[in-house]
């Protein structure tokens, strides 16, 4: 892959072979954001644990005490009776099943999160291949299938983030931007790396936490020393 300049002389800031405290590590990333825009700081966890077996899953949701930086729209599915509490929750979108042709038909995807009371999810799981692999579809893990639907807008507008293993098994999270600065950056780390180990699954052996890697959208990685997790 070919690297911009900019990407070039930020890599000669970061030594690759030292794995660096977490502040320091967030406050190179910082150093190494060069782009024109506020970047979003991404955390990277690979973890020890084989995400092809049911009982070494790890997954579930924790809100940064920072929020993201970003503004997520959220919609809501839910029986009529209960659209104006979603709405005022700040829900940006509430329905019910008609809205499955919209979004089956019309490809129609402006939101971030999408919520559901129980009782509507018979509707929402005939959208399980449109919405799953987007990281969409609702889920009781992740808070997003729950008869509190007030609580579950609001923490989805406060910053609330849900983490999952890829078939690699890491993780990948947006932890803030660049202009939140090293301790917004780091409280939001450690908030994200603690849902993380309290959710290690009890089959897991050995080491749990074997890489940590903070990067910002356009900028070099920083490997995280990941003795004390």
């Amino acid at each position: 892959m070919k690297r911009g300049k900019n990407y070039k002389e930020s890599q000669k800031l970061i030594d690759r072979s030292t794995l660096y405290e977490p502040q320091e590590a967030l406050d190179l990333v910082i150093k190494t954001a060069k782009a024109k825009f506020d970047e979003t700081v991404e955390l990277h966890i690979k973890l020890g644990v084989d995400s092809r077996h049911a009982d070494q899953q790890v997954r579930g949701a924790v809100v940064l005490p920072n929020g993201t930086g970003k503004t997520v729209r959220v919609l809501v599915f839910a029986k009529e009776e209960r659209f104006e509490e979603a709405k005022a929750a700040g829900a940006d979108f509430v329905g019910g099943a008609e809205l499955i042709p919209k979004i089956q038909n019309e490809n129609w995807f402006d939101y971030d999160v999408v919520i559901a009371t129980p009782d509507m999810m018979g509707v929402v799981g005939r959208l399980g291949r449109v919405l799953g692999p987007r990281g969409l579809m609702p889920n009781p893990k992740a808070g997003t299938v729950t008869p509190d639907i007030a609580r579950a807008v609001s923490e989805a507008k406060a910053g609330k983030i849900e983490y999952r293993l890829d078939k690699t098994n890491i993780i990948h999270c947006p932890i803030g931007k660049v202009s939140f600065g090293v301790e917004k950056l780091s409280e939001n780390f450690d908030a994200l790396m603690g849902a993380v180990i309290k959710a290690k699954p009890a089959a897991a052996k050995g080491q749990y936490v074997r890489s940590c890697v903070v990067a910002s959208t356009m900028g070099p990685g920083v490997k995280i020393n990941n003795a004390k997790f």
